[in-house]
């Protein structure tokens, strides 16, 4: 889909404050409220918008450690991939699952109130996920830079 520079404003706006209100959106983007719904409709119809939710800071909830994992899987069982993805989505402190191709085949992003917690989950809940060849842990000491999409 073809995006012009009104779409790009309108998205640029609304990613940079993702809690104004449409009104306050049309107005910064330089649209009228009917050209700024007319518009999103038609990004979210084509794809480009794929949902709106809440975005939650998982430390402010007491969550302060997050934890990456990047899994080898034992492929000699056909099914590896789909069991181990379905184990993983049982495990309520995952909260983003990926697949690759190459040497890494799964990335799991985990979190945990401290590192008592993460101990547990870790020995109790991931290491007992199936087809696991290799895992190696990354503990994330701070976030850089965050962005939900490219500059536009």
């Amino acid at each position: 889909m073809q995006i012009d520079d009104t779409d790009r404003r309108i998205l640029r706006h609304w990613l940079s404050e993702p809690g104004l209100e449409r009104t306050a959106l049309a107005d910064r983007a330089g649209v009228t409220g009917a050209t700024l719904w007319r518009r999103l409709d038609r990004l979210r119809e084509a794809g480009v918008i794929k949902a709106e939710g809440a975005v939650i800071d998982w430390r402010a909830l007491g969550y302060a450690v997050e934890v990456s994992l990047r899994f080898t899987l034992d492929k000699t069982n056909p099914r590896a991939f789909d069991e181990f993805i379905q184990a993983a989505r049982d495990v309520p402190e995952v909260t983003f699952i990926e697949t690759f191709l190459g040497r890494v085949d799964v990335r799991l992003t985990v979190i945990a109130r401290d590192m008592g917690h993460w101990t547990g989950i870790y020995r109790d809940r991931i290491l007992t996920l199936p087809h696991i060849a290799e895992v190696e842990a990354l503990m994330l000491v701070a976030t850089i830079k965050e962005t939900g999409g490219l500059p536009l």
